[in-house]
């Protein structure tokens, strides 16, 4: 049905009827986005043709004769590095090879000279040929030559300098972000290329995000989260030297100082962009519903951690039993402990559970651990002699404390023998509790061989009535 045969009431609304804006508003509104879409073209137009016209200018004063030798000149000097490189690489690599007793450092320094050796070698060559043509030729005749030999040398000292970043992602990140920049500089494209990407954008209400303001902001939160690493890292490693703060308040500073560091490095970085930070508050409170719907498990692992360093109930080196678990302690995480078994194995035990459940700490007070094992002798042995025999035969064991001497008492009188137990302490309880005992059981049975004691096996005396008959039936 065509539209002119509707009732006026169900015609369409038009935008300007859905908006709750007077036409004339919306009229506006739609006429100022159009605007800012044309000038930001005519922008981006505009800067475009500037850095075509110096393109063009650049390969125009390219192909001019002493120029053109300049770049063959650049090209020798760049065959001959490469050359004195091949040859001298090898002698430079035997030479490190017999430097034994050098320093990590100066060995670290070495082995980036010789990495970038035809680049350091490009570049001395370049100079020394820019230097010799000023002195016998005219300025203009080297210009582009010293417009490579301050490339080069820009370029050779960003490569030294991104070694100290440890990561090898943000290094080439960084490395290539500094030789781009160092580039447009020395050129003296930069202020086009700025204009290029600021007018590249993007308006979210009254925000205007764009690929320069991008940028910017990636390199500032790159320079303070560097700051604050560099700072977190030497701060760490003071407070773990401090032997007068306990090790689960060590953990605690360190985490409390990292957070603290990497958090004031974020929202300092934002605000010296520009990026205004009440904004932040919406998100925050959607982080809050979040936090307490969706990640319940993870903050409460992260408060039972604060919870564990504070009241110090373990410790990295403490030995614990979590369940069937028996092992010490590696380390204290945000969301976890690390604990390795004498198996070799390390179980990741969240922190919840050793606030929530029981754990046996072996050395939360103290090392000394008490152990206990049990055996029995016959009836027709004595008793005085047994418990001093096996009071000997404990303190023979090596790892078995003298100063808490062992100790032995009966316990019951058995069906089949008279029960003993035999308690000795030990103050290495990471060396492994089923180890020792083993072996204060072999020094028992050594001492009991050698005088005579006897340890009984129950047994059963079967008695047959008068008047019964035994049967028996051979098997197939």
């Amino acid at each position: 049905m065509a539209n002119h045969d509707l009732d006026p009431q169900d015609q369409p609304e038009t935008p300007a009827e859905q908006s709750s804006l007077p036409p004339e508003a919306a009229q506006e509104i739609e006429t100022s986005g159009q605007a800012g879409a044309e000038a930001a073209l005519e922008q981006i137009a505009e800067v475009g043709q500037s850095l075509a016209t110096q393109g063009l200018t650049f390969l125009e004063t390219l192909i001019r004769p002493w120029n053109f030798y300049q770049l063959l000149i650049a090209l020798g000097a760049y065959l001959a590095s490469l050359i004195l490189r091949r040859w001298l690489a090898p002698k430079l690599h035997e030479w490190l090879r017999s430097r034994e007793g050098w320093p990590k450092w100066r060995l670290r320094i070495a082995l980036v000279v010789h990495k970038r050796l035809g680049g350091i070698l490009f570049v001395a060559l370049i100079w020394v040929i820019v230097v010799t043509m000023q002195a016998v030729t005219w300025p203009s005749r080297s210009y582009l030559l010293g417009l490579i030999a301050t490339l080069a040398t820009a370029w050779l000292f960003v490569a030294f300098a991104t070694r100290l970043i440890g990561n090898p992602f943000l290094r080439t990140l960084v490395r290539y972000g500094a030789w781009v920049y160092v580039t447009l500089n020395i050129i003296g494209i930069t202020d086009e290329m700025e204009r290029l990407l600021d007018s590249i954008a993007i308006e979210l209400g009254d925000t205007r995000i764009s690929i320069w303001l991008v940028l910017q902001a990636v390199f500032i939160l790159g320079v303070f989260f560097f700051v604050a690493r560099f700072l977190s890292t030497t701060t760490s490693a003071r407070i773990q030297r401090n032997e007068d703060i306990s090790p689960s308040m060590q953990v605690l500073a360190v985490k409390f100082l990292q957070v603290l560091l990497y958090g004031a490095a974020f929202f300092i970085g934002l605000r010296a962009v520009g990026f205004d930070l009440t904004g932040l508050a919406v998100l925050s409170g959607a982080i809050g519903v979040g936090l307490g719907f969706g990640l319940q498990k993870v903050v409460s692992n992260l408060v039972s951690g604060v919870i564990i360093l504070l009241d110090k109930s373990i410790k990295p080196g403490d030995v614990i039993t979590v369940g069937s678990t028996f092992g010490w302690i590696n380390s204290l995480g945000a969301r976890y402990v690390s604990i390795t078994t004498r198996d070799g194995r390390e179980y990741l035990i969240p922190n919840e559970d050793l606030i929530t459940t029981q754990v046996v700490n072996w050395s939360h007070s103290n090392d000394f651990v008490r152990l206990d094992i049990y055996f029995g002798t016959a009836y027709g042995d004595n008793p005085h002699e047994v418990r001093k025999l096996a009071i000997e035969a404990a303190t023979s064991v090596d790892r078995v404390l003298e100063f808490r001497p062992p100790v032995c008492h009966i316990v019951g009188f058995g069906d089949s023998s008279v029960d003993y137990i035999l308690r000795f302490w030990i103050k290495d309880p990471t060396g492994g509790l089923t180890n020792i005992r083993g072996n204060v059981y072999l020094a028992l049975w050594d001492a009991f061989e050698a005088h005579g004691i006897s340890i009984p096996f129950p047994q059963r005396e079967v008695k047959v009535l008068e008047g019964s008959e035994l049967a028996h039936k051979a098997l197939d």
